[in-house]
């Protein structure tokens, strides 16, 4: 494998966070309500999750306007979402963009129905969405800022996908990204979760009230993401690193952001990629 940057050198970009507007989401928090963070009756999926991330992605890059701009409360940035909303009874992806200089926008794009339930950590009330495969890249990545935070400069990102033959975001597909000690990172648009590994010095039954699922730790260099966040707040998972080689052909595991919730997976380890090195 080869060793691609983290970071696209140079290159002008700007801070995002990706979120979901749904009016169908307070009606199945309100049946969860105690599983589901502050604010509980908003249309934008985890809003304060994405302002907090929004935040933090300002200070990593010492942007101090945009941290300023940022510095609002949750209403007024609720507010500032809902004037980017052109039909409040559908659901819609919404992208936030905030630049060096503090100046804030809102792309907006239709986006697929799911069941609201999917939303939520996964339990037995949620329906079953389509599995998805999930892939290994080819390459190694390094981890930097740009890999902890979501930017714009996503060329990395869109490269991996590529290599793994996945050439639309409609596809219900994944590639996972790996640093150079060949630990999973992430997913190129998602958080992944697998099954907790339990080592073999281990007595069984040990530790049995842990989670059973685990997700790589921010150490390995992924993204800090919302819907991870979430996942790690409620008890879902817990973080463990995970090597490359602790991947099983054809195990199952769970994916997740901010737009589409949470899915399922399950791993392809006999995949030919577009790009081998």
């Amino acid at each position: 494998m080869s060793l691609v940057s983290g970071t696209d050198a140079g290159q002008t970009f700007q801070i995002i966070s990706s979120l979901r507007y749904d009016p169908c989401l307070a009606e199945a928090v309100a049946y969860n309500a105690d599983n589901y963070p502050d604010p509980k009756n908003s249309p934008y999926y985890l809003l304060a999750y994405h302002r907090d991330r929004l935040i933090a992605a300002a200070h990593h890059f010492g942007w101090k306007d945009a941290s300023n701009w940022l510095q609002r409360d949750l209403e007024s940035f609720e507010s500032f979402l809902d004037e980017s909303i052109p039909d409040r009874s559908k659901p819609w992806r919404l992208r936030i963009v905030v630049d060096v200089n503090g100046k804030g926008s809102v792309d907006v794009n239709p986006t697929a129905m799911i069941d609201p339930l999917n939303l939520l950590i996964p339990s037995h009330t949620s329906s079953t969405p389509p599995v998805w495969r999930v892939y290994i890249d080819s390459q190694h990545i390094l981890p930097s800022g740009f890999t902890t935070h979501k930017t714009t400069a996503r060329d990395n990102y869109t490269a991996a996908r590529l290599r793994a033959g996945i050439n639309s975001p409609a596809e219900t597909a994944e590639v996972l990204l790996i640093n150079p000690k060949d630990e999973v990172m992430e997913g190129s648009i998602t958080t992944p979760y697998f099954r907790r590994r339990r080592p073999n010095s281990m007595p069984s039954g040990q530790n049995s009230a842990e989670p059973a699922w685990i997700t790589p730790p921010l150490s390995s260099g992924g993204n800090a993401g919302t819907s991870r966040r979430y996942a790690l707040s409620q008890g879902f998972c817990m973080e463990q690193t995970i090597f490359k080689e602790d991947l099983v052909d054809g195990e199952e595991c769970w994916l997740s952001n901010g737009v589409r919730g949470f899915m399922l997976g399950v791993v392809v380890l006999n995949h030919e990629s577009k790009a081998q090195s």
